[in-house]
């Protein structure tokens, strides 16, 4: 693999659409695909990118926020998709009559193109949920989202990271008091559901000290959280912390995603 540097954009994330681009020494990887095929080519071509110049697309669990474009792109542009089996059948129509198939078992570490790809377990209420690890050279980006609680594998595989990814979805006492149906909060609220702003923050406080330089956190629901939240726990869990050991965090949401971040 190469030696050259890794970058990455968090399109947009939230409950109705989530991708994110990364590339590094010459392969482009899209994570997710969950907006339509006509709004990632978009969103792609801000960035000067062609998405039929696309390496493959990564998909890391079968709900339509994170494939609804994948079919799309995959046969517009003969792309291939990378995704477990489990997730494959899960998916249905969405996931069906692709340019090309690709199975991946969480756990086991390969290569597209200068891309070291590492996709893991993590705690989501679907059929196979992973998050990646993805490294180029020396630089090591991690990607979780959609994720109810950070059990001692997730901890453990992104400690090392230089930069992540992660959810921020929900300010607790905006769900609670919000117009979803006490069967939907529970299912928000839960282990397998996902990460409360002070839950992520925690975690961020937990990964201090480490390689961590850059953060975006990202899947913030519009009706249970606004971005002002998010940095405000955010900024009460790392109070007292020394200013050189933080991160650069930034919130990519649903209609504006992140800047380009380069490692």
């Amino acid at each position: 693999m190469s030696e050259g540097g890794l970058r990455f954009c968090v399109l947009g994330g939230g409950s109705k659409g989530n991708a994110t681009y990364v590339e590094a020494g010459g392969t482009r990887l899209l994570i997710d695909a969950g907006f339509s095929g006509r709004e990632i080519e978009g969103r792609l071509a801000a960035l000067g990118v062609d998405a039929a110049d696309l390496t493959a697309i990564l998909i890391s669990h079968e709900h339509g926020d994170h494939t609804r474009g994948a079919g799309v792109l995959s046969r517009r542009h003969r792309l291939p998709v990378l995704a477990n089996r489990a997730t494959l059948a899960a998916a249905g129509p969405s996931l069906a009559n692709l340019a090309a198939v690709q199975e991946f078992a969480a756990g086991t570490t390969f290569v597209c193109g200068n891309i070291q790809v590492h996709p893991f377990a993590i705690p989501h209420d679907c059929a196979e949920p992973v998050g990646f690890l993805l490294k180029a050279g020396s630089r090591l980006l991690g990607h979780c989202t959609d994720l109810g609680s950070v059990p001692r594998l997730v901890h453990h595989r992104l400690s090392d990271c230089h930069a992540l990814v992660l959810e921020a979805n929900h300010d607790l006492e905006m769900l609670m008091a919000g117009p979803y149906p006490p069967a939907l909060k529970q299912r928000v609220r839960s282990r397998h559901g996902h990460l409360a702003n002070h839950e992520t923050g925690a975690f961020l406080a937990q990964l201090l000290g480490r390689e961590l330089k850059q953060v975006v956190l990202s899947h913030l629901s519009e009706t249970n959280n606004t971005p002002a939240l998010v940095e405000r726990a955010v900024a009460a869990a790392l109070n007292g912390r020394p200013a050189g050991s933080l991160p650069r965090i930034s919130i990519a949401c649903q209609q504006k995603g992140s800047a380009m971040v380069c490692l």
